[in-house]
């Protein structure tokens, strides 16, 4: 069975507390998820704003494959806004249960039905393809939300819509009154699921197994409150689960999906939790000796996805947790290979690291091997002795920097545009007698609130022949945790350089 995918990423993504796209963003965006396979794309509330309707007629105007979509409440303004958009498909809505009927539209339940005919009629007159939505269909009372599907399919509405506005329901639920939909109408049904109970893509999946064709749904599961149904989770969900011999294929190239989540969180500022189902950063990533034995004999024993399928790959990682399996596998891809009495050693010291709470990087693993295997090639290269950084109101920020670099005491001292800015440039002005080091690319992102909100740092470093190096540090202080992570890259650099001479 085929599945329909409506992306609303555009529009009830955009409603994310704190997002607000302009228009040559909201069109970039358009283009990933038209890459990606979506089958609609709803491009955004064109009445609300100038802006915003200029951002759905741009996107409208780009040729794009998948339908193209604006949504309007029950009026004609909002209606003519999507006709005068240039779209020829508008999502259409009004609530239905009582509670916002009596605290929000201040309507009967006549007058509502009412409102929801006069608007199918008004945009069918004015040529537009229409999806109808119940809004908060899921406490509207059943036998009113079978009338009003009926009502609007009579007035000519091509596809209907249930929200689970405020992630109320169940999957037996939603099943049960999507059943009563499609049974009552025989139109296309899609189902609109929202996260407040975690509950979305359960919830979508329940939908489309009664009977529902198509999903609502955003990339990373971006909107409102807690969020949509995830695109990646529903369609991963619906491509891989069991669903006793039914099978579900949708237009999406999974591939993709990495990245695009990638490319969004990045325009919209909304980062993507580490642990965050099939594009999080842990996905697919490793530390338990348990976990990493079994996965490195048959991938399947613990990674239900082939990573590849969803543009992310396999990442064994270094910890207490680790095995003396995943360790020689990390040291195998620089060509070390311990005996067994030193993999006990390094395994030993990774874990002893460990238990006093710290992440083990790369670098440090490597080092550690070289201790144990006096290979002095294999080392941290780079380390801080010392640092300090001066701002304040008037003063153009000062850093000062020493550095023990392979036993050579280093120092340097540089102004910038900020901290940051003043302390990169010091460490670049310190090395720069041993190794240019240069910044192809800095990012900075806030991984939890408040005022003592942790950062995550991520520095691309290169040298004068093209050698590069990625390192990422995370931390309280985003200046500390920028010099951590350039050190962490320039140890990276350095290492990736001395295994070459050596190979």
């Amino acid at each position: 069975m085929k599945v329909r995918i409506f992306d609303t990423t555009l529009r009830d993504g955009e409603q994310t507390p704190g997002v607000a796209l302009r228009p040559e963003q909201k069109l970039a965006i358009a283009k990933k998820l038209d890459e990606l396979g979506v089958d609609a794309i709803e491009a955004g509330f064109p009445v609300i704003t100038q802006g915003e309707m200029e951002g759905v007629k741009i996107i409208g105007r780009e040729g794009l494959r998948a339908e193209i979509c604006g949504l309007a409440r029950a009026e004609k303004k909002d209606i003519d806004a999507v006709a005068d958009a240039g779209l020829s498909y508008v999502h259409t809505f009004i609530a239905t249960s009582d509670i916002h009927l009596k605290y929000k539209l201040n309507m009967t339940r006549d007058e509502a039905l009412a409102r929801a005919v006069e608007a199918v009629e008004y945009a069918k007159g004015r040529g537009l393809q229409v999806e109808f939505s119940a809004e908060d269909a899921t406490r509207t009372e059943r036998s009113f939300l079978t009338k009003v599907f009926r009502a609007v399919k009579s007035a000519g509405a091509d596809r209907l819509d249930i929200p689970d506005t405020v992630g109320y329901s169940t999957p037996s639920y939603i099943a049960q009154i999507t059943r009563e939909a499609v049974v009552a109408t025989g139109l296309p049904v899609s189902v609109h699921c929202h996260n407040d109970f975690g509950l979305a893509v359960a919830n979508a999946i329940s939908g489309i197994q009664a009977g529902a064709q198509c999903a609502h749904v955003t990339v990373n599961g971006i909107g409102e409150r807690a969020g949509n149904a995830s695109i990646e989770e529903l369609v991963m969900a619906l491509q891989k689960l069991d669903f006793g011999g039914t099978k579900y294929e949708t237009n999406i190239n999974t591939r993709l999906f990495y990245a695009t989540s990638k490319f969004v969180s990045g325009i919209v500022g909304i980062n993507v939790q580490p642990n965050k189902a099939i594009v999080g950063e842990n996905a697919f990533r490793h530390e338990s000796g348990i976990h990493t034995h079994g996965v490195l004999n048959n991938p399947l024993t613990y990674e239900p996805i082939g990573p590849e399928e969803v543009g992310q790959h396999t990442s064994i990682e270094a910890g207490k947790h680790a095995g003396m399996h995943g360790i020689a596998a990390m040291l195998e891809e620089y060509g070390i290979k311990p005996g067994k009495d030193q993999m006990r050693s390094i395994l030993d010291r990774v874990k002893e690291a460990g238990d006093r709470g710290r992440r083990i990087s790369e670098v440090e693993l490597l080092s550690f091997a070289g201790e144990v295997m006096r290979l002095e090639n294999l080392k941290r290269f780079v380390h801080l002795t010392g640092f300090s950084v001066s701002t304040g109101v008037g003063n153009m920020p000062y850093a000062f920097v020493k550095l023990d670099v392979d036993g050579k005491e280093l120092i340097g001292t540089d102004y910038g545009v900020g901290p940051v800015d003043a302390s990169l440039k010091a460490i670049q002005k310190a090395t720069g007698s041993v190794e240019q080091m240069l910044i192809r690319d800095y990012k900075l992102d806030s991984i939890s609130g408040g005022s003592d909100a942790l950062c995550e740092v991520t520095i691309d470093i290169e040298d004068c022949a093209g050698t590069g190096a990625s390192a990422k540090a995370v931390g309280e202080d985003i200046v500390i945790t920028s010099v951590q992570a350039m050190i962490e890259g320039m140890n990276r650099l350095m290492l990736k350089k001395s295994l070459k001479r050596n190979v």
